[in-house]
């Protein structure tokens, strides 16, 4: 009996209703209605829980896969993020076009912010908990290892890993087979 009446009591408490009503307008203003403004590819995958700031300025290319948990945040006036066509992006990945400045005596939210586009060739894959700050260019075929932090353009059909990543080898059988060339973007 005490335990139906737990369920009961929970059921109808209204703050349980209240949560969800914020969980609902989250979803809204982080994915559904930022999702509309984006310009997808062709067959690209996008994971239901993916977070957009500024959604009008990111281009994701044809046949590319965002991760659950990204975040892809383009900057608030200019800064725009490109991502190019059979990318992978895996789990929690942080691609950011803007930064807070730091402006001593002014408390950061109250800052401006710099902004630089950010673009990631074709067939770029970035690992798990990877960031990319702005201003970076991925050249296409590389790839980033889990965890990096990339505050620095990187060459195209790298592998790079590290905080700042830095390149420490090729990918093997990079260029893609067609014979495409492995010029960056």
């Amino acid at each position: 009996m005490s335990r139906g009446l737990d369920f009961l009591r929970s059921v109808l408490d209204p703050r349980a209703w209240a949560g969800l009503l914020r969980l609902l307008h989250y979803t809204n203003y982080s994915h559904v209605r930022p999702r509309r403004l984006l310009t997808v590819g062709d067959e690209a995958r996008l994971a239901p829980n993916i977070s957009f700031a500024h959604a009008e300025r990111i281009e994701i290319g044809a046949r590319s896969n965002i991760g659950a948990r990204c975040s892809l945040w383009a900057g608030p006036t200019s800064g725009r993020i490109h991502i190019g066509e059979d990318c992978l992006l895996g789990p929690d990945v942080f691609v950011t076009a803007a930064n807070y400045r730091v402006e001593a005596g002014t408390p950061v939210w109250r800052q401006g912010s710099d902004e630089a586009d950010v673009t990631l060739g074709r067939d770029v894959w970035l690992g798990t908990r990877v960031i990319v700050l702005p201003g970076v260019t991925i050249g296409d075929g590389a790839v980033v290892g889990a965890g990096a932090v990339v505050s620095r353009s990187l060459p195209a059909g790298c592998v790079a890993v590290g905080s700042p990543a830095r390149p420490v080898g090729e990918r093997p059988g990079w260029p893609a087979v067609s014979g495409e060339s492995a010029s960056p973007t």
